[in-house]
C-alpha cells in the first residue's frame, strides 16, 4: 500500500515502507541534508552515513524495526523527502526508539507530521506503546514536534535531552492537529487498509 496525501502548501507525496532497494535515496537523501540537518539527526556532521549504517536504516523487517520513507509523486524520479524508524527496544518490547529526518527544502511543510502519523499507526498495530526519542538541546523543530505529540522527559544522555511519548497519546494528538491537513488522509487510508486485512509496503512507486 501507498499512502497519498499532500504536504501544506499542496505538494503531493506518498508514503511507503522503506525497503532494501531504497539503500541509495537513503544514501542521496543524507547527503542532501544540509550540514546542520545532518548533525542535529545524527550527531555528526557526517556527509555520509557509514555503509553499515546504510544497511541497517533500508533494512527493516517490519516489526522490530519499522520505516517508512516519503517520495515526491508529481516528479518522475519521485526524489526522497523524508524518512522515519522505530527500533523496537531488545529490552523493553514495547518501547521503539523514534527518529525522523526531512530533507531542508521540505522543512516546514508538515512532512515531518505526515510521517510521524504513519509510523505511529503501523507501530501501535505492532504492539507497540511508547517511543524513546533523543534530541539535542538546540534542536527546538523536533522539541517543538516530540512535545505537541505530549512527549514528557526522561533525563539526558551525554548532553542530550531523553524524551518519552505515550503513542496512542500521540495518535489523539495528531487527529486532532488542524495545521497539517494532509493527515486525514494519512488515517483515513491506513485504516482504511486495516480494516481490509490488507498487507500494508506494496506500492504503486516502486522505482
Amino acid at each position: 500500500m501507498t499512502i497519498e496525501t499532500h504536504l501544506n502548501d499542496g505538494t503531493p507525496v506518498c508514503i511507503r515502507r522503506v525497503r532494501r532497494a531504497d539503500e541509495a535515496r537513503l544514501r542521496d537523501g543524507i547527503a542532501r541534508l544540509s550540514p546542520q540537518s545532518r548533525y542535529l539527526r545524527f550527531f555528526s556532521g557526517m556527509r555520509e552515513a557509514p555503509p553499515q549504517v546504510l544497511r541497517t536504516l533500508a533494512s527493516p523487517d517490519g516489526h522490530d524495526h519499522l520505516a517508512w520513507g516519503a517520495l515526491r509523486s508529481d516528479l518522475p524520479d519521485t526524489p526522497a523527502l523524508g524518512v522515519v524508524h522505530a527500533f523496537r527496544d531488545k529490552n523493553d518490547p514495547g518501547t521503539a526508539e523514534y527518529s525522523v529526518a526531512v530533507v531542508d527544502d521540505y522543512h516546514g511543510r508538515g512532512l515531518a507530521r505526515l510521517l510521524t502519523a504513519v509510523l505511529l499507526l503501523d507501530c501501535a498495530r505492532e504492539g507497540l506503546t511508547h517511543f524513546t526519542v533523543h534530541i539535542l538541546p538546540e534542536n527546538r523543530p523536533a522539541l517543538t514536534l516530540a512535545h505537541s505529540l505530549g512527549a514528557e522527559g526522561a533525563g539526558y544522555q551525554s548532553g542530550v535531552s531523553v524524551l518519552d511519548i505515550n503513542i496512542a497519546e500521540a495518535l489523539d494528538a495528531l487527529r486532532a492537529e488542524t495545521g497539517v491537513p494532509g493527515l486525514v488522509a494519512v488515517f483515513d487510508q491506513f485504516e482504511m487498509d486495516d480494516s481490509r486485512g490488507e498487507p500494508l509496503g506494496a506500492s504503486a512507486h516502486e522505482g
